[in-house]
């Protein structure tokens, strides 16, 4: 069976406690994990101070050098799982273990591989994006010159601690820019996706980043708070109920539910027919397992015609093989869940003003045994702006459209991580600009999946990794 062994500041470990990540298909043990302790995990926390300066003695033009050619690794080559056992993965071999703990199609794997990819490549003007066109060569000596003033930027710690998700390998492109920025990196994986985060560290290190700039820490619930306790800065992933504990804690930034949106103005509302490719896309794409996909259309009118458009398009989407090119859909790892999801939504339906729009085009219930799994299918939802319903994200394709006067918006629609706004008008357009409840804004026909390298996709690592402090010197 393989096996995947902890990383104690690069250092491989086998520990005798182990966790098996079983098959999402058959339930049987895929792999063993090696679990990390409270008490050996703050052990290795004492040592960052020392990971952070091995890793600050690399100039940051070599680091970027360094994260172009990890890219390469992590995409193409084969890598070391347990070098102890002198276990490889290939890239295929990655898909296909990725696919097998989390049921997440091959398609969707390879295209979340691209999106690591891509931000390793253009790391730096990912970098740019977020530091707002500063010189990293900063980084480097301490204080520099930058808009015509003497800058100094210094760690608000000595690592970054982060408790990640199962839910999509594509999230792990929100901390790969912190080697970069010489901060060392303590992961916590999740226990159904211990692969990426692995993967991407075998990969820096095959291209020439020091080992002790990371640690990879299987753990229980109580290791991962042990991290984000222990570690300078933090970093932490999941639903409601995993990051309500940390949101008031400014050394940790919070990745929960994103609610991210469409709108579409009153001005372009008439023609909803020409962007319903976009609201799709931003619903179905990555299985609507991101934070940033789309789970509410908010239109000034025309709402009962725009979910019926949505709910006729959805239905075309169903379960295919993981190894299918054209599979959207990932099946749940743990049935269980699946029906719990439904029935929660079935249980806000029964409330009066919203009705599932999707019902009478499934032929079926709302979860589907196929291809040996258990699946959701793609429900669009129509509802008024004050049911439960109207601000809900879920782990399939799932999306309400609401109808509200365009002088509500965007404030009516509550907290947003990504917005796609697709009008011209000037009111409703400043009215999004001025929104502290919008996260990300694309104006135009952007999907809300759509990365911008050079700008921040849920906060800023940077300030969240620096602070600036204010600085005189002598000529």
């Amino acid at each position: 069976m393989l096996h995947l062994p902890i990383l104690r500041w690069g250092t491989p470990y086998r520990s005798v406690d182990r966790a098996m990540v079983p098959h999402f298909l058959s339930g049987e043990p895929f792999a063993e994990v090696s679990q990390a302790n409270v008490g050996l995990i703050r052990r290795d926390l004492a040592r960052q101070a020392d990971a952070r300066a091995r890793l600050a003695s690399y100039p940051v033009h070599e680091l970027i050098a360094t994260a172009r050619r990890a890219a390469e690794h992590f995409m193409h080559d084969t890598l070391p799982l347990d070098p102890e056992k002198d276990a490889v993965q290939t890239p295929q071999d990655y898909v296909e273990q990725v696919s097998a703990t989390t049921g997440m199609p091959w398609a969707n794997v390879r295209r979340n591989m691209t999106k690591v990819h891509g931000v390793l490549t253009r790391v730096e003007d990912v970098l740019r994006g977020l530091t707002r066109g500063l010189d990293l060569g900063l980084l480097d000596e301490g204080i520099g010159e930058g808009s015509g003033s003497l800058l100094s930027f210094f760690p608000r710690g000595e690592a970054l601690g982060v408790v990640l998700p199962s839910n999509s390998p594509g999230v792990h492109s929100l901390w790969a820019p912190a080697t970069v920025l010489k901060m060392p990196l303590v992961l916590k994986p999740g226990s159904a996706e211990p692969w990426t985060p692995l993967r991407m560290i075998q990969a820096w290190r095959r291209a020439g980043a020091p080992a002790e700039a990371f640690g990879y820490y299987p753990a229980d619930h109580a290791g991962g708070a042990e991290i984000l306790r222990g570690c300078g800065r933090g970093m932490v992933f999941g639903d409601v109920s995993v990051t309500k504990r940390w949101t008031s804690d400014p050394r940790i930034e919070v990745h929960g539910p994103g609610w991210s949106k469409v709108t579409i103005g009153p001005d372009a509302v008439d023609d909803w027919e020409t962007h319903l490719d976009i609201i799709v896309e931003s619903i179905v794409n990555n299985g609507g397992r991101s934070c940033v996909n789309a789970s509410g259309v908010w239109v000034t009118a025309h709402a009962d015609a725009i979910a019926d458009a949505l709910a006729e398009r959805l239905a075309r989407v169903g379960p295919r093989a993981v190894s299918d090119p054209d599979a959207v859909l990932a099946p749940f790892a743990d049935p269980g869940v699946a029906r719990r999801i439904s029935a929660a939504i079935d249980a806000d339906l029964a409330e009066e003003g919203a009705r599932d729009v999707s019902a009478s085009r499934r032929g079926s219930s709302r979860v589907a045994e196929a291809h040996g799994g258990t699946y959701l299918l793609p429900t669009i939802v129509r509802c008024g702006a004050d049911h439960p319903l109207a601000n809900r994200e879920f782990l399939f394709p799932f999306a309400s459209v609401v109808e509200v006067p365009a002088h509500e918006l965007p404030d009516r629609m509550g907290s947003t991580l990504v917005l796609t706004c697709i009008s011209n008008d000037a009111a409703f357009r400043a009215r999004c600009l001025r929104s502290p409840l919008v996260d990300r804004l694309n104006f135009g026909a952007i999907p809300t999946t759509q990365i911008g390298w050079d700008q921040p996709h849920e906060g800023n690592l940077f300030d969240h990794l620096y602070a600036r402090r204010a600085i005189q010197r002598l000529a």
